[in-house]
């Protein structure tokens, strides 16, 4: 048991290292202003008055309980009758994030992404356990196939650099122009969000804007 712990351990540790690695690698190759960045993921009107920013790595915990406890209950009440945007950035802190993040970006289908994103928070605990890489991409493989990915897709997109040079490059900017120091972190029409997962303090938030 403790070996497995450690292992585990182990695990996470290189996962951090091998995606600063790769911002590091990314920052020395890529003049970032050249590059065509991929917008980040929104739902909801593009219009709207308020907008919702959630800097998020798909296997924080704390992001899984924002998402599950305040998200899903703002789309139904707010996001759905165009009232609010809710911009998803990606801020992967692992290389499992990094890799559900292109998953995410696999599917171009508004409701498929949505129902996607929703799933992959909502079983993060089970995806996201693995103590080997290939092990987490075939758990988060399962997913994305009930949202109409194949196996070439999703390999397809594992391996895109591009695709993974365009979520380094999102993280990188939130860094910069928004001072991302830890995930979740939240903005209210581009104000910072002090606060925890009660989704009606949340609400009051909204409501003060409309």
């Amino acid at each position: 048991m403790h070996l497995v712990i450690k292992n585990k351990i182990k695990f996470k540790y290189i996962n951090y290292f091998i995606v600063y690695f790769l911002i590091f690698s990314f920052l020395f190759r890529v003049n970032s202003n050249a590059l065509e960045v991929q917008k980040n993921i929104f739902f909801g009107n593009k219009d709207a008055k308020i907008v919702v920013k959630v800097f998020s790595s798909l296997t924080c915990p704390y992001c899984a309980d924002f998402h599950k406890k305040v998200i899903i209950k703002l789309k139904k009440e707010f996001i759905d009758s165009n009232l609010v945007r809710f911009e998803h950035h990606s801020f992967p802190l692992d290389l499992a994030a990094l890799n559900a993040e292109k998953i995410l970006r696999c599917t171009n289908d508004y409701k498929k992404r949505i129902a996607l994103l929703d799933e992959i928070y909502a079983k993060q605990e089970d995806w996201a356990s693995g103590n080997d890489i290939n092990n987490i991409n075939s758990k988060l493989s399962k997913i994305a196939k009930k949202y109409g990915l194949n196996n070439d897709n999703i390999n397809n997109c594992l391996v895109d650099k591009n695709l993974e040079d365009q979520i380094l490059e999102i993280r990188i900017n939130a860094s910069k122009n928004y001072s991302i120091q830890s995930t979740p972190t939240i903005f209210i029409n581009d104000k910072k969000y002090i606060g925890n997962n009660d989704y009606y303090k949340f609400k009051k938030e909204i409501e003060k804007l409309l």
